[in-house]
């Protein structure tokens, strides 16, 4: 529950940073994409967000959005004089790639108080790949197909319907994707993690947060320091592991490998794949088993339970139990050494 709030309120702010960054008054630039084939997209800014969808029916445009450093609204006349005096600001088309700089002038500290927040929304063609960077402010991206490159040491992550290769990462929010494919790698240290109806091969990690897995299908990789991992309906490899809270999985159809330090650990298979290794220091390990698969079982903890097992052949103990079950098969290992081992078939 604890993981689930935190990352509504992680979505939250990326929202509420996405809805400031286009808000009307602020907008003091739109350049058309309408003549231009574009195919990618190069964003560069160290002090706003940057959105880029490709969402059908939009025109192909450029907007800039431009505030004072505290989110204050200025006139084009005042925006004007302290872009010609501190920034270089580069909007254009060139080799089918659409460019947005904004960048300093200045290679040290200048006066915080003239500071500008530079932010970009950018409407594309579905087809488009992306190379986007800022310091100071959150990313949101959409609708795209292709490489998708971007990072942000400021603000969250906001990713839904990309297919292609997808690379991003945060030092400074959390991340939520959704409803994406093909080949995904995300990181944050500063966040939690939300993934939602994404297929393919998925890598998250995250030293700051909770992650959050939900209708996945693929060869999944999860790694947190910093919370617990929640897992629904996952089909396919699931690797996982946190030193910051428990993990819980359900309804999970395949290959799992699950370890944990700082808590328990529950895992509901409809399916085992070709292997199941669960390990705890820190709590029971809980484990609901198809019956009418077989299994050669590895159950190691403070205590097993239940006591005996029919179909099973091979050495019962009170803390260790190895042997087959229903003729032997798939590899069942499940360890724990702060609490004990109980396993259900269904």
């Amino acid at each position: 529950m604890k993981n689930y709030i935190l990352l509504l309120l992680l979505a939250g702010q990326t929202a509420m940073a996405t809805a400031q960054d286009r808000d009307s008054r602020s907008l003091y630039l739109t350049k058309s994409l309408a003549n231009d084939a574009v195919n990618s997209v190069l964003v560069n800014t160290s002090g706003g967000g940057i959105v880029v969808s490709g969402k059908a029916g939009e025109a192909p445009r450029v907007e800039v959005y431009i505030k004072g450093n505290n989110g204050s609204i200025l006139s084009k006349e005042e925006i004007q004089k302290r872009l010609e005096k501190d920034y270089t600001l580069d909007v254009s088309v060139s080799g089918h790639q659409v460019r947005a700089i904004a960048k300093s002038k200045h290679q040290s500290f200048f006066n915080w108080r003239s500071s500008l927040n530079i932010a970009f929304r950018i409407y594309v063609p579905e087809q488009c790949s992306t190379d986007l960077q800022t310091s100071g402010g959150g990313i949101g991206i959409d609708n795209l197909k292709g490489n998708q490159k971007f990072s942000t040491s400021g603000g969250g992550l906001q990713i839904d319907r990309l297919y292609g290769v997808v690379r991003g990462n945060t030092s400074g929010g959390g991340i939520h994707v959704s409803n994406s494919g093909n080949d995904i790698s995300l990181e944050t240290s500063g966040g939690g993690i939300e993934a939602k109806n994404c297929s393919g091969k998925i890598r998250l990690e995250t030293s700051g947060g909770g992650i959050t897995l939900e209708n996945l299908k693929g060869t999944i990789n999860a790694e947190t320091s910093g919370g617990g991992v929640d897992g629904n309906n996952i089909d396919g490899e699931l690797i996982t592991t946190t030193s910051g809270g428990s993990i819980s999985l359900k309804r999970m159809a395949g290959s799992i490998s699950a370890s944990t330090s700082g808590g328990g650990l529950y895992a509901q298979l409809l399916k085992v794949g070709k292997y199941l290794k669960l390990e705890s220091s820190a709590g029971n390990v809980d484990i609901e088993l198809p019956q009418n698969q077989g299994y050669d079982l590895d159950l190691r903890g403070d205590g097993v339970s239940p006591s005996s097992l029919a179909k099973f052949n091979g050495s019962w103990e009170k803390e260790r139990v190895r042997g087959s079950y229903n003729g032997g098969g798939i590899p069942v290992k499940a360890e724990s050494s702060g609490g004990s081992v109980n396993l259900r078939l269904k």
